[in-house]
């Protein structure tokens, strides 16, 4: 088959949606998964995708886990083949393989399965059982990530240059067991489906399982832009797969309030107004997130909350009180309950305010550990609270609560070291934690995957030490600003949140200071309130748009000078 270019999104109806592919240069490109036993071989496994080179010379190795098994191009005749795509398991003394009698060119798409059957190993090209091997022993179990595109420890010129597309990835089946039709469909998962990615036109770090969180490696500046994402990035090119799409299935409401749907329409949950509050010509509109600054310190402990509307500038406006007065709380938040938990005076309350409307906040529950000073993150369904101090010793803790419910807080983790005077950020599947004091400053971010549970990762580190810095973010781009390193500073970085790394210069804020709040929107990220290096308390808003770099700009005022204070929004990062 030729390489198919197709830029074409049909219309609602029409069964001609078209599937997505990334790219890899063949030098230092390759996506990572956290090491997971879903990658572990079984008694069956299918490892599947369609691949296309722009190139060929090297040895290649596109799929699997470093030191247990991998699928890949064969240049220098390993398993007894030159230049054929190989399956190979390594038992703990040998490596185990299988070759495709094809031997691939430039400029075609392959669909390549490789499936171990029991003790059988089979190639598979373009739907045609090539060979097949017994493999003898079993596969030696490691702790290594799962790469794509690349063995993360190859030399350069060893990694694909050319596309794959939808990679999948089935333990305990296997799906090919005779010679069988390629699809010509995006392929879809199985129930023993454990990843299936590089298929969203739209979304390099797409699973569709949703079991994973995919990470980029590469050349890439930063992780906006169709520039900023070359040579690694989406593109629509693929091997002509369409998307399985019922051109008859339309829409079916149930009761007024469930919704199924087959086509690229998805109804959002919760009402409008509770999505999206008024702006100020009292219109329902996406583009009117609100914000909120909670708590504080002015000098006195404060339950004050405050509103701004994130796109537009202006000062605070009154929202009503806090359940009791404290500074150091932390919020999070889903796209209509902002849930805020801790404070200084040290406390394990946890209470919540709706971000539509005006109003007192109410009691949700209490924390694991009462304690103030940590960081937060949140998606659409789960806050999430890490580290902290409950006394004089900082803590590791990390716990989380679905917003949505009430009810305490339960056991998620913990950070790689335990810190207070951190700070949090996140997209959808995963929350950031950086910085923080243990006593002494901290330049590390971890990372953990919201809808799990467990300890943190290693993200990689701030472009300085500090601590009492505050973090937004946007679906892709996590933001941190201010702190002090002891000497106070107005520094922003940034990092973007699917991958891992360390953080780069962003601007700076419009005044040095530290114990900020923070919100933000899909496109901006506000800051407020804080102290500066005299201790004067402030009430300085403001804001940065994500999609750019640069200083901060004035948006307005508190409705007090305070510092200490937390923030959140029915518009974050988060929520996608």
């Amino acid at each position: 088959m030729s390489k198919l270019r197709v830029n074409k999104i049909a219309s609602v109806g029409v069964s001609t949606e078209t599937t997505g592919s990334v790219f890899f240069d063949g030098t230092d490109d390759r996506l990572d998964i956290a090491h997971s036993i879903d990658f572990r071989i079984d008694d069956s496994n299918t490892f599947e995708c369609w691949i296309y080179y722009n190139s060929l010379g090297s040895n290649n190795l596109f799929l699997g886990v470093e030191s247990s098994y991998w699928v890949g191009y064969n240049h220098t005749g390993v398993g007894g083949a030159s230049d054929k795509f190989v399956f190979t398991i390594y038992n703990g003394t040998s490596w185990q393989a299988v070759n495709s009698s094809t031997t691939p060119v430039v400029g075609t798409w392959y669909h390549i399965a490789a499936v171990k059957d029991g003790t059988s190993l089979k190639m598979f090209v373009n739907g045609v059982l090539e060979n097949t091997t017994t493999m003898s022993g079993t596969a030696a179990a490691v702790t290594d990530f799962f790469n794509i595109g690349k063995w993360n420890q190859a030399s350069a010129g060893q990694g694909v240059n050319g596309y794959l597309s939808n990679v999948r990835v089935c333990k305990g089946h296997a799906v090919y067991k005779s010679n069988f039709a390629p699809p010509t469909k995006e392929l879809d998962v199985h129930p023993q489906s454990v990843l299936l990615a590089c298929y969203d036109g739209e979304n390099i770090f797409a699973d569709k399982t949703g079991r994973h969180i995919i990470a980029a490696y590469g050349d890439r500046v930063s992780g906006l832009g169709t520039a900023a994402q070359s040579p690694i990035g989406i593109t629509t090119e693929n091997p002509g797969l369409i998307r399985n799409v019922d051109p008859t299935a339309g829409p079916t409401f149930q009761g007024g309030v469930g919704f199924v749907s087959q086509n690229w329409l998805t109804l959002p949950k919760g009402t409008t107004v509770e999505r999206y509050v008024n702006d100020a010509k009292n219109a329902v509109s996406a583009s009117s997130a609100r914000g909120l600054f909670l708590g504080g310190s002015s000098p006195t402990q404060r339950n004050t909350i405050d509103y701004i509307t994130i796109p537009t500038a202006g000062n605070a406006i009154d929202f009503g009180d806090l359940t009791a007065s404290h500074q150091y709380v932390t919020s999070v938040s889903s796209n209509t309950r902002g849930v805020n938990g801790g404070g200084d005076p040290t406390t394990n309350i946890i209470d919540y305010v709706t971000i539509s409307t005006l109003g007192n906040a109410k009691d949700f529950g209490d924390l694991f550990t009462g304690r103030y000073g940590t960081g937060g993150c949140s998606s659409g369904v789960r806050g999430v609270w890490a580290g902290g101090f409950p006394g004089s010793s900082a803590v590791n803790t990390i716990d989380f609560v679905t917003i949505a419910s009430t009810g305490n807080a339960n056991d998620f983790g913990d950070l790689t070291t335990g810190r207070g005077y951190l700070t949090g950020c996140g997209s959808p599947s995963r929350g950031l934690f950086a910085g923080g004091l243990t006593p002494t400053r901290l330049n590390t971010i971890d990372f953990i995957t919201i809808a799990s549970m467990g300890n943190a990762f290693d993200f990689g580190d701030l472009t300085s030490v500090r601590c009492a810095l505050s973090g937004c973010s946007n679906s892709i781009r996590g933001v941190f600003a201010g702190g002090n390193t002891p000497t106070m500073v107005n520094i922003i970085d940034y990092v973007a949140i699917p991958t891992t790394g360390n953080a780069v210069d962003f601007g700076d804020q419009s005044v040095t200071r530290e114990n900020v709040g923070a919100c933000s929107s899909k496109t901006r990220g506000v800051f407020g309130g804080g102290n500066n290096p005299s201790n004067t308390k402030l009430d300085t808003i403001d804001f940065v748009e994500f999609a750019t770099l640069g200083d901060a700009t004035d948006f307005g005022n508190l409705t007090q000078n305070r510092k200490g204070i937390a923030g959140c929004s029915n518009g974050h990062g988060g929520l996608g």
